[in-house]
Parts: C-alpha cells; sequence; structure tokens
C-alpha cells in the first residue's frame, strides 16, 4: 500500500490560519492524503495560542510541529503537555514542557513516527545536536514509518541531515526559512526530501512579514515587532508518496494552493 503523506509549511498569523482553514480540507481530499502533518509555530506571528492549534487540527492537521518560537506564547505551555499530537523539538533539553517525537496511527494499522527537530547553524548552538538525538530517537520505540520535521535556517544542514537519515527514515522536510525549495528528490536508499516547505501565509511579503518592517531592519532602522503582512495568501505544501511494505518514499511533489 503507498501512503500519501501532506506536509504544510509554517502557517503565519491569522491570514495564513485563515487560508489553511479554507484550502487544507480541499487539498487533503484533492490529494488523497492520509496523514497530513502541519507547522503551526508562526500563526500568532511568533508563538501558537491553543485555540490557534485546535483550529489547524479542525481544519485536517493530524500532527502539529513548532520550531524556535515554541515559547513565545506562554498560553501553550499547558497544551503542549496535554495534547501528544502537538510537537515541540526533540533535541530542547530534557527538561522542556511537551514532547518532541509520537508514534501515531495510520491507515491500515500503520504506526507512523513524527519526530520535530531543530537546527543549529546560525540558530541556538545550545541545542542537543539534531544528528545524535535522531540516532537515539530511532532506538526508542517501534514503528513503520519515519517523518521528520527539520525546523532549520541553513540549507547545508537540512540537506546533511536528509542523508544520514537515508534508508533510516522515509521523508524529512525543512521549516523555518518561510521560503520554499524546489529540490523535491527521493534519495539512493528511499527518503523523500525537501529543503523547505515554504510559508502558509501573506505572499506579497518578506518571508510573511511587511515588507517595509523587512526594510526597516535591513537600514538600521529602530527595532519594531513584526507583523503579517496584509493581502492574498498562499500555501507552501508537498506530498510524500511511500510504499509502506518497501518503507520507500517513491514520489515527492509540490502541491501549493494559491
Amino acid at each position: 500500500m503507498n501512503i500519501r503523506i501532506l506536509a504544510v509549511g509554517d502557517v503565519v498569523g491569522e491570514s495564513g490560519l485563515d487560508f489553511l482553514r479554507r484550502r487544507l480540507p480541499a487539498l487533503r481530499r484533492e490529494q488523497g492524503a492520509h496523514f497530513t502533518v502541519v507547522c503551526g509555530e508562526n500563526a500568532a506571528s511568533d508563538g501558537l495560542l491553543p485555540a490557534q492549534a485546535e483550529a489547524i487540527f479542525a481544519a485536517g492537521a493530524d500532527v502539529i510541529t513548532m520550531g524556535n518560537h515554541t515559547w513565545d506564547k506562554r498560553q501553550i505551555v499547558t497544551y503542549l503537555e496535554e495534547n501528544p499530537y502537538i510537537l515541540r523539538p526533540a533535541n530542547y533539553p530534557d527538561r522542556a514542557p511537551g514532547r518532541g517525537w509520537g508514534v501515531f496511527d495510520g491507515p491500515q494499522g500503520l504506526r507512523i513516527r513524527v519526530v520535530d527537530l531543530i537546527g543549529r547553524v546560525e540558530m541556538n548552538p545550545n541545542f542537543d545536536n539534531p544528528f545524535t538525538k535522531m540516532d537515539g530517537i530511532l532506538k526508542a520505540d517501534r514503528a513503520d514509518l519515519t517523518l521528520v520535521d527539520f525546523h532549520a535556517e541553513a540549507t547545508s544542514e537540512k540537506g546533511a541531515m536528509a542523508w544520514y537519515l537515508d534508508g533510516r527514515a522515509q521523508a524529512l522536510w525543512g521549516t523555518h526559512t518561510h521560503v520554499p525549495t524546489a529540490d523535491c528528490q527521493v534519495l539512493p536508499q528511499g527518503l523523500g526530501f525537501v529543503t523547505d516547505l515554504g510559508l502558509t501565509g501573506p505572499s506579497q511579503s518578506v518571508i510573511g512579514v511587511k515588507p517595509e518592517q523587512a526594510i526597516n531592519r535591513f537600514l538600521g532602522g529602530l527595532p519594531q515587532r513584526f507583523q503579517p503582512a496584509p493581502g492574498p495568501c498562499r500555501m507552501g505544501a508537498v506530498l510524500f508518496e511511500i510504499d509502506a511494505a518497501a518503507k520507500r518514499c517513491v514520489d515527492v511533489r509540490r502541491v501549493d494552493p494559491a
């Protein structure tokens, strides 16, 4: 049986959340997706509120992943502890609330492991090493398929992780940069990979925020709290088709709706 996994990039602001609500149900049907993972850490611009998480689940997400803005809205802390279907990066310190991976029920009784990792290059070098952390996770419990959201800045770190896990996981996608990449591929031992899904949010923006605010930053202006840009939205989404029996990805393609 081939399993279709839909991965959706960082939801940015209320406009991105509204676009997700309107477009994700139809996209799941159109693509025949069996399991959907959504990166939700920017739904409140910086961070995620519990009500927004519930809206993402209601739109069709099976699992929500987070990233470097996990703790920006402290209201999410208790929610992370209580809801096993929302993940924060697994290589945060062990004492951090919540969990970094889970094994979830998929179609035909399949057990699907989803792992959320965060990179260290150009981010916080004090996070645990995501490569060695992943080694431990793969030994920790049994699953039929493994999917990884690698929330990282450096394209090289994402690519290296994909090759490191080729043959041990079935899909890895990057999040965080909010820029969709065109390098969908299946590596030699069957791991499907794309460097970054892109964002789900304002299309006429600088990585989701008002262009004038980004320009102000690069001109050395006074710091401002970034705000999502107005106007039309887009969704960054990639579909992974996995041969569950062979435990190999057989196809990766962008399915970005506008």
